[in-house]
């Protein structure tokens, strides 16, 4: 799970049994931040990967970086 509205966050914390804590990586989060949920772990990433290589030139999502190559 990346960063979610309000009302997102609290229907998914009801869904999946997610703490306060937890809903925290998913409020505000910077991009490539968040929650991966996996059978019973819920473990928090943080991903920064370099913006300087080709397979972050080839991966990017980001349109308004696309733009500008």
């Amino acid at each position: 799970m990346l960063n979610q509205s309000a009302p997102d966050r609290e229907i998914l914390a009801e869904k999946l049994g997610l703490s306060g804590k937890q809903l925290g990586y998913v409020t505000g989060a910077e991009p490539g931040s968040g929650l991966i949920i996996f059978d019973n772990a819920v473990i928090p990433f943080t991903d920064r990967y370099p913006k300087d290589t080709l397979t972050y030139k080839i991966m990017n999502t980001k349109p308004e970086e696309a733009v500008q190559q």
